[in-house]
């Protein structure tokens, strides 16, 4: 999670995650649309799901990118906005 208050008026936090394929960045996308339901978010639609190799969610103040490895060391997200993340190799669940 990189935090954007003071750096972007596109949101306030902006969130990266990485699956292991096209298959498991679109499972994560779809499970992340159904707990977004299950909470009453709306107007969240997942960006690039029929590809997977880059899902964008704009949640409003919450960014979320989902990318296979190669495109996120590709477009490097994380150098863009000079963000120090956490080295773990723990996965986060929903």
């Amino acid at each position: 999670m990189i935090d954007l208050k003071g750096k972007s008026d596109i949101a306030d936090y902006m969130v990266i995650a990485s699956g292991q394929s096209n298959r498991q960045v679109a499972t994560m996308a779809d499970r992340l649309m159904e707990v977004a339901k299950k909470y009453g978010v709306k107007g969240i639609t997942p960006e690039g799901r029929a590809k997977a190799d880059w899902v964008l969610f704009d949640a409003g103040d919450i960014v979320i990118h989902l990318f296979r490895p190669e495109v996120r060391q590709f477009y490097n997200l994380e150098k863009m906005w000079n963000a120090e993340l956490p080295n773990t190799s723990e996965p986060t669940t929903f």
